[in-house]
């Protein structure tokens, strides 16, 4: 009789006799690790609102609860100081709170669920070349057009996010390894060192360029208005759907395509809409705040140590954790370097690389 087939610790499939059984591992003990998910789910939800919360309160001008308050409920005041504090809650703060939040959970769940559909541990989002797809469109309609305001550009950001994992999905379909994660990966190379060439040539030949694309390139969630958020958070939430809808396929997927094949899993479609929940999240975050290296690859790590290889688990929890180490860093930005501030993308790196380098180190990380 053939041997059972573990599900990686999911269920386990015994294949023989009459017909196919399908029994839980540990039953007893599955509501209790339900549970503790759940409470865990619970807690980064509690941390996510006590940051948001800091955030508005911490900065070059430290406010108290009463005037966070004041700022965020009251009517307009002929003082000028409570004007003062209005002002820069309603249009500073609370925009970048808001960023910070949306993006996070954008480039979380990107970066677990790239893992996920290309079985890459080290896989992140510039893989498929959307952060070097959204800096050569910055850098080009600054020299073409001379844009300035971020409003201006965000669009071509993220076109041109878009456009460059829709080459390096399509270059990764076409030819015998056809839909191959190591095809995928390779495709995304690729395309990235092309077109960080240009990006590089287009900055040096253009000094407006060059200087947007300093500050761009070191991502921050500062000076984008809710003329910026609000479309791009449009795009996350078509992402968030499509990603939340391929979460049990990935699943299957990882244990490989003859296996997940054999289940019923159509792999082309199923990589192509995670494909496309990748590219919305990811080219959108990018575009609004600038490529925030490293934050998608910690925190799939992080979850997956977590919660285990169970996607329907990891990807939330790897968003939630996004959302939460973005805004933490962000905060700690503006402590560090008062009166200035250090942007988040910078802050990410530097908190961040320690942090994962010693979970690396200890063995705590998990495989995609």
């Amino acid at each position: 009789m053939p041997q059972a087939v573990p599900l990686r610790g999911i269920n386990e499939i015994t294949y023989g006799g009459m017909g196919t059984t399908v029994e839980k591992r540990l039953e007893s003990g599955l509501p209790d690790v339900r549970r503790r998910r759940l409470a865990g789910l619970g807690a980064l939800v509690a941390g996510l609102v006590v940051a948001a919360v800091m955030s508005l309160a911490v900065g070059t001008r430290a406010l108290s609860p009463a005037e966070v308050w004041h700022g965020l409920f009251a009517a307009p005041d002929p003082d000028q100081r409570l004007t003062e504090i209005r002002l820069i809650v309603q249009t500073v703060r609370v925009p970048r709170t808001v960023l910070a939040i949306v993006a996070g959970i954008a480039l979380g769940v990107s970066g677990a669920l790239i893992q996920g559909h290309t079985r890459n541990p080290i896989a992140d989002t510039g893989l498929l070349g959307i952060n070097t797809g959204a800096s050569f469109a910055v850098v080009s309609v600054i020299a073409l057009f001379g844009f300035t305001d971020p409003f201006q550009y965000v669009w071509f950001a993220f076109l041109g996010a878009a456009g460059a994992g829709a080459v390096v999905f399509g270059l990764a379909s076409i030819g015998r390894g056809a839909g191959n994660p190591l095809t995928l990966a390779l495709a995304g190379q690729g395309v990235t060192v092309f077109l960080l060439a240009m990006t590089t040539a287009v900055a040096l030949s253009d000094q407006a360029s060059l200087n947007a694309l300093r500050f761009w390139n070191a991502g921050s969630v500062a000076g984008a208005g809710f003329d910026v958020i609000w479309p791009v958070t449009g795009f996350i939430v078509v992402g968030l759907v499509l990603a939340l809808a391929t979460l049990p396929a990935v699943n299957l997927l990882n244990l490989g395509d003859d296996v997940a094949r054999g289940l019923g899993v159509n792999i082309a479609l199923s990589r192509t809409v995670g494909i496309a929940a990748i590219t919305l999240l990811a080219g959108a975050a990018t575009a609004a705040c600038g490529p925030i290296a490293f934050l998608g690859l910690m925190v799939a790590h992080v979850s997956r140590s977590i919660t285990g290889p169970d996607y329907r688990w990891s990807v939330p929890y790897a968003g939630l954790l996004g959302a939460l180490i973005l805004l933490a860093c962000d905060i700690l930005g503006r402590v560090v370097a008062r009166p200035g501030e250090l942007q988040s993308g910078i802050v990410v790196a530097l908190v961040g690389a320690p942090f994962f380098a010693v979970l690396v180190w200890r063995g705590k990380l998990k495989k995609a």
